[in-house]
Parts: structure tokens; C-alpha cells; sequence
């Protein structure tokens, strides 16, 4: 059976291990590899060769270091079929979302390749008498990113371009489920001409999240994940010092004006919804028509559009979607759903039961739809993750808004409507991180940043854009003052004023 290994120094590692986790195939259900499970001891090795690399490809140039990022996008693209297969078969994602996850990814790669112009700092010329003042913003040395299962290929690129482009050595802690395409990538970040030890990968579980939080030379950590989680390693990881960026749950909301443009509407919130069998944080899992005209016209659109929905294997290229990653998340969305029916929800859309020929092993939902969902469910409180879509109906603008405001989560938010005034007024009040107008999944491209608030964000800095850039970097700040003519300056035994 295939077996994966870790990648440090620039090789997959060769020791046997001593834990080996399963990698199945969700089509089929059934194991098609194993990954090595490493430990603290595992860690120490990856990091004692990023600590070696690091300080040399600090050192090369900013220039130097855009080309090797233009390489790698070059070989992305040029192996985007093959890295789109890999990650379907691990996922269970159709090919078209594998690709999708890929080019949000390589955004952020084209977006590091102005990397010399991103670092440069500031400079005041005379703040003082002969006094300069400037700033130069430097590589915090060796950083981390643990990431989800959802998007193999898209996070890692997040976190680690801006990374490694800003002169830092960066160590991917993949999931076990599916651990396939960010080895792979590094090994095109090596064939780009990045050094032997700037790019590890290391798989494990907890016990290998805990040894990253606790690796004294390692000094700052990117996660994404479930919000349990994402607070916990945020904990653990600021309380031993480190810089902390860690993504959470969410639950967004689509609202649907009146005015809406409603066909426009429903296709942007059917894709939105059920897209990569609706696991991703940015999906959009609760919809909220304002009026009771409103949501009847909502809810035939959306019985009718789901009607045309094709649930296939990855490979399938008319199927919208493929199956869940695992059993086990297939069963927790199951009884997500049994939890809405018992709560009162009504189920107009059961998606459970789904088997296809020759696939009957595989991990397959149906798209679900509930409607008359009210916000004291915990099947609405809690993220489903799922192709599973909610209908919450609102009697007014201000009724609808509260919906997101007041959720625990707070990543991503949408607005159908015609109305500038409604759009303004909401853009300016909802309490979420990421909103859209019109717009179903509004993840902002890769010059500007994407994070959430509230349960769906912990820490001050956003992943990639400029934000991405300052998480990465410590900003140095200098102040000198050169003797003019040989004359001897004035000593001073108190702070320095610049006026």
C-alpha cells in the first residue's frame, strides 16, 4: 500500500514509522494509503534543518527570492491536472473545485511575486536635527501552518508563500486526511529553486499540533480549522510566545431582499451552498428571505434548482459534487440533520440515503433543505459543514441582519438585493468579518486579506494580502544621526526629542 511520508530537507523521509494513519478514497470508502504519523522527536529534525537553511535564504534578496516564487506559480500551472486528481482522490472534491482550490492558492503565490516591493519600508528624512528615521521589516525566523482537511492545496499556499517569500523557513503540518498535494508542492517549491529546508511538511495528529505549539524555535503558528480547536492552539501557542493566527467555524448568512434579483439569487446561493458538498468555511449554509412573499418565491426556486443537482464521483465531469471526506463526517451531518427535524425545522429536502451504483461504499449526501429554521436550534448554531442549506425566514431588514450579527460566528455574510441603501447600510453594520453584496462566497482576492471575527478568528492579523505580509515579518525601526563637518554632538542624558 502507498505510503506517505514526511518531506524535510528536501526528501521524503525514509525511517520507518512508528504510527501510521489511514487515507481513504471517499468515492469508494475504502483505504487507498497510509500517512506517517511523527512525533516531537520528528519535529526536531524538520526544524533543525529549517534553522540550518534559514539564515542564508534571509540573507538572498528580495529579487532573488520573487523569482524562485514565479517558478513555482510556473509549475503550479504547468501541473495543475495532476495536482487537481491527487487532491480529488483524497477529498472526494469533483475536479473543477480540486482546480478552484489549486488557483486561489497560486493567487497568493502571484501575489508574493512583488515580494521586494511588499518589504520596503519606511524612511523620514530630518525627523530631528540630523536625525533619519526609517523601518526594514525582516523574517521572523521559522514559522508554522496547520491546516484543514477542506482545502489541501489552497490554505498551505496561503501560509506558506508569503512565508518563505519574506525570507522565513516554513514547516506545513497537513491533515491526515489528506496529505498528499502539499508534499507535493513542496517538492515543486524545491524544482523552483527554493532551498533544501526552507519547505517541510510533517504529518500527524494532536500529538504533533502540541509539539509545533511547544518548539521553542519555532515562533509563530497559522491554523485553520474548527473553532474548538483554532482556541485551543491559539492558547497554547500565545501562551508560549508565539505569534498567533488561527481561522475558525462559521455559519454565514445569504439575505434575500425582495428586490432581489431572484434567479441570480438562487444560482449564486445553490452553488454557494452545496459546492464542495458544502465543506468550506466560506459556503453559505443559511439563507434569509426578508417577507413572507419573498420566501415563497425563494423556497420554489430553490426545490426546483436543487431538483437539477447531479451528486458524483470526483472524476464525473457533470457531477456538481462529490461525496463527504469521511464516515465519520457523513455521520455528523446526518445527525445535524435528524437534530433540525427533532428541533421543529421542516425537512422539505432529505439528502440522507444517497447510494450510487458501484460506489455504494462511498461517503455520499444528497442536497438537504430545511426550512422554518429559528435561531434558538443548536442544529443552526453550530456549523453543519455539509450539503445541508437552512432557510431562517426574516419579516424585516433589520429582523434579517441580526441573524449574523448576533451568531457566534462571524467569517462571511451575503446581501441580494437591487438597493443601495439597504447595501450600504448593511455593509456598515453586520457584525462579520467578509461581506458580499450580490456576492455569495465574497473571499477577497489575494492583495487584500481574508479573515473573520468573532468565534471565526483568533488573533489580530488576517491570512495573506499585507496582513499575511506582517504576520510573517518583525518591523525594525532605526533611528541614527551622523556628526556633520567633524563637529561633536550635544550629549543628552534624556529622551530624545525630534522638534
Amino acid at each position: 500500500m502507498r505510503l506517505i511520508q514526511h518531506f524535510i530537507d528536501g526528501a521524503a523521509t525514509t525511517t520507518p514509522p512508528a504510527r501510521l494513519g489511514d487515507v481513504y478514497d471517499p468515492a469508494l470508502g475504502k483505504v487507498q494509503a497510509q500517512v506517517a504519523l511523527g512525533n516531537a522527536a520528528l519535529l526536531d529534525e524538520a526544524v533543525a534543518n529549517a534553522k540550518a537553511a534559514q539564515p542564508a535564504w534571509a540573507a538572498t534578496n528580495p529579487q532573488r527570492r520573487a523569482r524562485v516564487m514565479f517558478r513555482f506559480k510556473e509549475l503550479i500551472e504547468q501541473h495543475m491536472d495532476e495536482l487537481a486528481e491527487m487532491l480529488s482522490r483524497e477529498h472526494g472534491k469533483v475536479i473543477a473545485d480540486s482546480k478552484g482550490d489549486i488557483q486561489r492558492g497560486l493567487e497568493v503565490v502571484e501575489f508574493v511575486c512583488g515580494i521586494p516591493h511588499l518589504l520596503k519600508g519606511e524612511y523620514t528624512e530630518g525627523a530631528g536635527p540630523g536625525i533619519d528615521v526609517y523601518s526594514m521589516r525582516q523574517p521572523i525566523g521559522i514559522a508554522a501552518g496547520i491546516t484543514p482537511f477542506n482545502f489541501p492545496a489552497m490554505i498551505p499556499l496561503w501560509m506558506c508563500a508569503p512565508a518563505i517569500a519574506t525570507g522565513n523557513a516554513f514547516i506545513i503540518k497537513p491533515s491526515e486526511r489528506d496529505p498528499s498535494v502539499p508534499v507535493r508542492l513542496a517538492e515543486l517549491a524545491l524544482e523552483a529553486g527554493l532551498p533544501k529546508g526552507i519547505l517541510n511538511v510533517v504529518h500527524g495528529d494532536k500529538e504533533m499540533v502540541d509539539a509545533i505549539l511547544d518548539h521553542a524555535d519555532i515562533k509563530a503558528v497559522s491554523f485553520v480549522g474548527s473553532s474548538d480547536i483554532a482556541q485551543y492552539v491559539y492558547g497554547r501557542g500565545a501562551a508560549n510566545g508565539k505569534r498567533m493566527q488561527c481561522m475558525g467555524g462559521a455559519k454565514n448568512h445569504g439575505i434575500v431582499m425582495p428586490d432581489a434579483d431572484m434567479d441570480q439569487a438562487v444560482a449564486d446561493i445553490i452553488g454557494a451552498a452545496y459546492g464542495s458538498a458544502g465543506e468550506r468555511c466560506m459556503a453559505l449554509p443559511v439563507v434569509v428571505p426578508v417577507g413572507e412573499e419573498t420566501a415563497v418565491r425563494l423556497r420554489g426556486k430553490l426545490l426546483t434548482a436543487i431538483a437539477d443537482l447531479r451528486v458524483g464521483i470526483p472524476t464525473d465531469p457533470d457531477a456538481h459534487y462529490g461525496p463527504v471526506v469521511g464516515a465519520a463526517h457523513k455521520a455528523k451531518i446526518e445527525h445535524y440533520i435528524q437534530m433540525a427535524v427533532e428541533e421543529g425545522a421542516e425537512l422539505v429536502v432529505d439528502g440522507r440515503g444517497l447510494s450510487l451504483q458501484g460506489y455504494e461504499d462511498g461517503y455520499f449526501l444528497g442536497p438537504t433543505l430545511l426550512d422554518r429554521v429559528t435561531p434558538d436550534m443548536q442544529s443552526y448554531r453550530e456549523e453543519i459543514f455539509g450539503p445541508v442549506l437552512q432557510i431562517m425566514r426574516a419579516k424585516t431588514f433589520e429582523e434579517a441582519v441580526s441573524y449574523p450579527t448576533n451568531h457566534q460566528y462571524g467569517n462571511g455574510v451575503a446581501l441580494f438585493t437591487r438597493n443601495g441603501d439597504f447595501a450600504r447600510a448593511f455593509a456598515a453594520s453586520v457584525e462579520v468579518g467578509m461581506v458580499g453584496i450580490n456576492v455569495p462566497i465574497p473571499v477577497p482576492v489575494a492583495y487584500h486579506s481574508f479573515g473573520g471575527w468573532k468565534r471565526s478568528g483568533f488573533g489580530d492579523l488576517d491570512q495573506y494580502g499585507m496582513d499575511g505580509i506582517r504576520f510573517y515579518t518583525r518591523t525594525k525601526k532605526v533611528t541614527q544621526r551622523w556628526p556633520s563637518g567633524g563637529a561633536v554632538l550635544d550629549q543628552s542624558f534624556v529622551i530624545p526629542t525630534m522638534g
